[in-house]
């Protein structure tokens, strides 16, 4: 990370990647596909959407759908027929530059285990539509903390125009 200042405000960018890619990835069954992973700055496992970072494989010219492709075979284990992007926004305007990208995944086919790369231990979880609001209050009263980006993925998949549509037809 640089820590940078602009117009007498401090922010951190980072060095490695050009942006962060968050995937909402959703099974033909109609099913959330979910991850878990121990993060250090929390010093806790945590539910979140598949994600990662837009070319930090040495590849400054990655395109965020090749990493939305690549991140969600990697971590998960499933492919996608479709991936559109829903949204792109900063993740904390008060303190980074970054900005997440949203990638609504569907027609998924499971092709491996997931798990992440070497560096990761990731559980993946395939979790009904119509259940994840009360396994996700299940997982906060067990005190696993949940990424609130799960939120914003959710509302999108519930949102009656496109984007959500391809995702909601399959119920």
């Amino acid at each position: 990370l640089s820590l940078l200042e602009r117009d007498n405000w401090e922010f951190a960018s980072r060095c490695n990647a050009t942006d962060v890619v968050v995937i909402v990835a959703v099974t033909p069954a109609a099913e959330i596909v979910l991850v878990e992973q121990f993060r250090r700055p929390v010093n806790a496992p945590v539910i979140e959407l598949p994600a990662g970072l837009v070319g930090d494989l040495d590849d400054p010219n990655e395109s965020v759908l090749d990493a939305a492709r690549r991140e969600l075979e990697e971590e998960t284990g499933y492919t996608a027929a479709s991936l559109v992007t829903a949204m792109a926004c900063p993740s904390s305007a008060g303190m980074t530059d970054e900005i997440v990208t949203f990638i609504l995944a569907t027609g998924l086919e499971r092709v491996g285990t997931g798990g992440g790369d070497d560096s990761e231990d990731i559980r993946v979880h395939v979790v009904p539509l119509t259940e994840i609001d009360g396994w996700l209050l299940e997982k906060q009263a067990q005190g696993t903390p949940l990424d609130p980006k799960i939120y914003a993925g959710l509302y999108w998949l519930r949102r009656p125009d496109s984007v959500g549509e391809a995702a909601t037809t399959t119920r």
